[in-house]
């Protein structure tokens, strides 16, 4: 199997760290935050079936590291993340 067969996966997902951050900060990430956590991730290098499999048991797809911003303030909201005062 060639490098370009894998694809990134963040470990834990980055929603789940993304999550866990936010709600330690007490107020919502900035796009700083975001990109910094997603910079310090631990990754591992998947097959897509293995990355596939591992949402499915999990109930969710994960972020896009490469669109990490754009993807996190889409799916904050479903998250229960949403406006706060």
């Amino acid at each position: 199997m060639s490098d370009e067969e894998l694809v990134i996966m963040p470990m834990p997902s980055l929603v789940a760290l993304l999550l866990s951050k936010e709600q330690e900060k007490g107020s919502p990430l900035t796009e700083a935050e975001v990109i910094e956590i997603r910079d310090n991730a631990v990754c591992t290098m998947t097959p897509p079936d293995v990355v596939a499999r591992i949402a499915e048991a999990r109930g969710y797809d994960d972020i896009d590291p490469e669109n990490a911003w754009e993807d996190w303030i889409a799916i904050r909201p479903s998250l229960g993340q949403g406006q706060r005062p």
